[in-house]
């Protein structure tokens, strides 16, 4: 481009994809030259050996237990004798419980923490957006209202992520985009926090992983939101019901079903 079209200097112009080297306007559309073509097709051919392992497992599951006229376990879990009962009774038990239900305890904390990391991670401006969105969900402070929340969260995450994957992509090899015009007072810097396509300062899609990782949980935490209003789930897991609103530090005692095993005597 000429002096007046851009205002960007010659050092960041031999960065630029459209003039560090010749472009392949196929590579836009994923197709690339490879050899050997197996090790371009690896990733793919794990993940279709990983989802039919998958169904093989759960068509396999579903087989027995129609020959032997058995029922679906209520939680899908690995130790299905272990209930909220068995959490105190032993370390072995403990841990087992954990392992069931870690997720169904201490999901929605895990996702607040998800959510800190993305964050701080990424520290654009979608940070601030997750920013915003974590407050407004805090604010909300109890569970019932967080959980009414939560599925308008959920659908949040699943379209800024699309979102943000195409502006990835971007538009196929051009001169330039719009702010890096010479009219356009965009550095830099700017476009990066922005998170603008750009041919020079392309986007960082490892944030994506960080925002697929937040979605994951946040999806699993809604499904778990449902089943706390499941008579079977709660009788199995227990419940996720606060003990007390404005609970007295002093009475605490009175409240909590729990045995105190520090102060026994």
């Amino acid at each position: 481009p000429g002096q007046n079209e851009t205002k960007v200097n010659l050092e960041e112009l031999k960065t630029s994809v459209l003039y560090s080297g010749p472009v392949d306007p196929a590579e836009w559309v994923g197709l690339r030259k490879s050899y050997p073509l197996l090790v371009y097709l690896r990733n793919n051919l794990l993940m279709l050996a990983i989802l039919a392992f998958e169904v093989t497992i759960y068509r396999h599951q579903e087989y027995y237990r129609c020959r032997n006229n058995l029922t679906a376990p209520v939680t899908k879990t690995i130790f299905h004798d272990i209930t909220r009962a068995h959490l105190d009774d032993g370390l072995i038990n403990c841990i087992k419980y954990f392992i069931n239900y870690f997720f169904y305890k201490f999901g929605l904390e895990t996702c607040f923490l998800l959510s800190v990391n993305v964050i701080g991670q990424r520290m654009d401006f979608y940070a601030m957006i997750h920013a915003f969105w974590l407050i407004a969900v805090l604010y909300r402070r109890r569970r019932k209202a967080i959980a009414e929340i939560w599925p308008k969260y959920c659908c949040f995450l699943a379209c800024i992520i699309t979102f943000q994957y195409f502006l990835c992509i971007g538009i196929p090899p051009a001169p330039y985009y719009p702010w890096r015009s010479g009219n356009a007072n965009f550095n830099s810097n700017i476009i990066k926090w922005l998170y603008f396509p750009d041919f020079i300062v392309r986007p960082n899609p490892v944030f994506l992983v960080y925002d697929f990782m937040l979605l994951l949980c946040a999806s699993l935490q809604r499904q778990t939101f449902e089943d706390e209003n499941k008579a079977a789930v709660r009788i199995m897991a227990g419940d996720n019901v606060e003990i007390c609103m404005n609970l007295d530090a002093a009475s605490f005692s009175q409240h909590n079903p729990v045995p105190d095993f520090i102060h026994c005597r």
